[in-house]
């Protein structure tokens, strides 16, 4: 265990100095902050002007209440939490193979699977960061914007679903890795979440029965916030999503164990 410690405070050491920690967290305080301006424009259209593009967006927010922005911030995590999390993931597993000192990572008197573990841990913390600051940000600019509606238990509801969403979402963060570390470096990972976002969207357009049973399309059927015209998502659909989960990190942990790193 306190070899684990070490090794989560070393790596949490190594995000807390980087600048990808900063960006990360901001961005997501910036896409809040750009949430709760379209709600300020949906109840001041005034302000949109002419701008049919602005008009379009700030249409989509139903009734410009509680029960809207919070719907819509689960939708921003759906979204965004593909990428931004594996982008976290794509970081911290590939920095070491770009900064060409993975060799010097294992030459640390610290087993490789604790390596893995204390790496997964940080992603974890990180993930958890960022969802928190989207829905507190979120959450302090309706209050100054006074959105109307304010429901202690609509509010509380609404965060369950974020906060396990964002949970399923980062548990198909281990493929991210794998193909991090078999790739030795961003690009592949990173690609690799875009297109999964890409597919899920396909797949809800397209091919919307075959949802629960692909796992990346399974947070928002999760949610709810895929509508009731869905399948919903059964038993299968999260056994699916965590043997994708526990696929991943398999996968990462043997690589690490038994691949060449140098």
């Amino acid at each position: 265990m306190k070899e684990l410690m070490a090794s989560v405070w070393a790596e949490g050491l190594k995000v807390r100095k980087s600048k990808m920690f900063i960006i990360t967290v901001v961005f997501f305080a910036f896409i809040a902050s750009m949430m709760g301006l379209l709600m300020f424009v949906a109840h001041h259209p005034e302000l949109a002007g002419r701008s049919a593009a602005l008009s379009a967006k700030t249409s989509i927010l139903g009734n410009g209440d509680w029960a809207s922005f919070l719907t819509l911030l689960i939708q921003v995590i759906l979204a965004l939490g593909p990428i931004g999390f594996g982008m976290v993931t794509s970081w911290v597993f590939g920095r070491e193979y770009a900064d060409r000192v993975a060799k010097d990572l294992l030459s640390l008197p610290v087993s490789r699977m604790t390596i893995v573990i204390s790496k997964f841990v940080i992603i974890l913390c990180w993930c958890i960061l960022l969802t928190l600051t989207l829905f507190l940000c979120g959450l302090f600019v309706g209050v100054a914007i006074k959105i109307p509606g304010w429901s202690s238990t609509n509010v509380l509801n609404s965060f369950l679903i974020f906060i396990n969403s964002s949970i399923l979402t980062f548990l198909l963060c281990t493929p991210v890795a794998f193909l991090a570390c078999i790739s030795r470096g961003y690009l592949l990972p990173i690609g690799f979440a875009i297109l999964t976002l890409i597919l899920t969207n396909f797949v809800a357009i397209g091919l919307p029965n075959i949802m629960p049973y692909f796992p990346w399309a399974i947070p928002a059927l999760y949610s709810g916030i895929a509508g009731n015209e869905l399948p919903q998502a059964e038993a299968i659909s999260y056994f699916i999503l965590i043997v994708v989960s526990i696929a991943g990190f398999i996968g990462t942990a043997a690589w690490w164990r038994f691949a060449d790193q140098i």
